[in-house]
């Protein structure tokens, strides 16, 4: 029995939290005690597993702010995270054998003042690869940034990416870490959780909606889901006129109201299906149980998933599990969870492309069901919970048997550069202000 603690910076609903928390499910299935610790957690906003007792959750620091002034969001992730990894190592009086981190590196080397410990890391995707660099200042205050999470990456015993697209990703962006070559632990789905009953569409899908594509994701501009509304509008140019009727969209989305982008991105995404004149055909839904999940899956024809170089994506091995076809962009995780013609259709980023491949569902009504069934097999057979919890389990397995790394000197030289890095990335962000 190992003692796992996951270290996560906000236990909310998303990609990264349903894994973490199905690799917190995966190890004490096999007799490990898990622990997990976050700077913030919500209960009315978060995983079932994570508030009726499955797992024990531990929130600190969230008194810390994220943001300044509305800038500075990586920095002040980058400080809860440290702060909790500090609370971890001087305050809690846990004893625990292993930390898996994700996201945020930062923290790497202040779990190492516990010099017994073994650090995962697991890199959903470079940090540094998610925002823009349009000004000098910028740059500037991302510089010393992006050298301390290359750096503190490479501190850890054991890295983890979610898709070989995202280890090709690491090995070119952290060209310093050549040394290290990242294992690739795929995501999974807990079968029994989609296998519990399935409740009617109710008023979760509009009556007479006969063809009906969903989209699920966060309410984020990079998840592009303006391309699902465009591409309705393009399906409605080449529809006859009795089919259009019956066809309608389902925007799903994460939302969080402490989100700025959330809200704006909501109320943009209104915006363009007014304009489009496709309003009576949309339906924005903002956050939802997991019921309603199965719920929407197993009633849709097709699930459209429109983001471009996605990580992973866990949605589309939802909706092939729930037997529901997929049409995604032909880039990042979803060339290695959807077959082309197979599971659904792997389509160029642009409306045109969507709506001919929405088109064939339309024209075909057996073809939903084909593609389906085809797609819950990829599933069972490819990205089991079982297999995820066979490898994650060999990887702390692994990660037990490598000598403690830690160290306080190096602790202190890492811990006195954070600090000067922060001291002008906090400067260089007020300039930005």
């Amino acid at each position: 029995m190992v003692k796992v603690v996951f270290l996560h910076p906000d236990l909310g609903i998303g990609g990264a939290e349903r894994l973490v928390v199905d690799a917190a499910l995966a190890l004490k299935s096999r007799g490990h005690e898990v622990h997990f610790l976050t700077a913030h957690h919500d209960p009315g906003h978060c995983f079932p597993e994570t508030r009726d007792g499955s797992l024990r959750v531990t929130a600190v620091g969230d008194w810390l702010p994220r943001s300044v002034f509305g800038h500075c969001y990586a920095l002040c992730a980058y400080l809860r995270m440290v702060f909790a990894a500090l609370w971890l190592v001087a305050g809690s009086g846990w004893e625990y054998d292993v930390v898996f981190c994700d996201q945020i590196s930062a923290c790497v080397p202040f779990l190492r003042l516990n010099r017994w410990s073994r650090v995962i890391f697991y890199c959903h995707f470079p940090d540094q690869l998610l925002t823009q660099r349009h000004s000098m200042l910028k740059r500037l205050y991302r510089a010393p940034i992006d050298w301390l999470e290359e750096t503190t990456t490479g501190m850890a015993d054991c890295v983890l990416v979610n898709s070989n697209f995202t280890a090709g990703v690491f090995r070119d962006t952290f060209t310093s870490l050549s040394q290290v070559t990242p294992a690739v632990q795929y995501p999974s789905l807990n079968f029994s959780a989609f296998d519990a009953p399935v409740d009617p569409p109710g008023d979760l899908i509009p009556q007479g909606s006969g063809v009906v594509f969903l989209s699920i994701n966060r309410y984020e501009r990079k998840k592009n889901l303006g391309l699902a509304i465009r591409a309705l509008g393009k399906l409605k140019e080449k529809l006859p006129k009795d089919k259009w009727p019956t066809v309608h969209l389902i925007m799903a989305g994460g939302y969080d109201n402490r989100v700025v982008e959330n809200v704006e991105h909501h109320q943009e995404l209104v915006k363009l299906a007014e304009d489009l004149g496709l309003s009576d055909h949309v339906t924005f839904l903002r956050s939802f149980s997991d019921a309603q999940k199965r719920t929407l899956l197993s009633h849709s024809t097709c699930l459209l998933y429109t983001p471009s170089n996605e990580h992973f994506g866990i949605v589309p091995l939802e909706a092939m599990y729930m037997k529901c076809p997929v049409i995604a962009v032909n880039s990042g995780g979803p060339l290695e969870t959807v077959g082309d013609k197979e599971t659904g259709f792997l389509c160029d980023p642009e409306a045109e492309s969507f709506a001919a491949a929405m088109q064939k569902f339309v024209d075909d009504k057996d073809l939903s069901k084909k593609y389906g069934n085809a797609g819950r097999d990829r599933v069972e057979k490819k990205f089991s919970f079982e297999a995820f919890t066979q490898q994650l389990n060999k990887v702390v397995g692994d990660t037990m048997k490598l000598d403690p790394r830690g160290g306080r000197v190096l602790t202190v030289f890492v811990t006195l550069l954070f600090i000067g890095g922060v001291g002008l990335a906090f400067i260089l962000g007020q300039l930005l202000g």
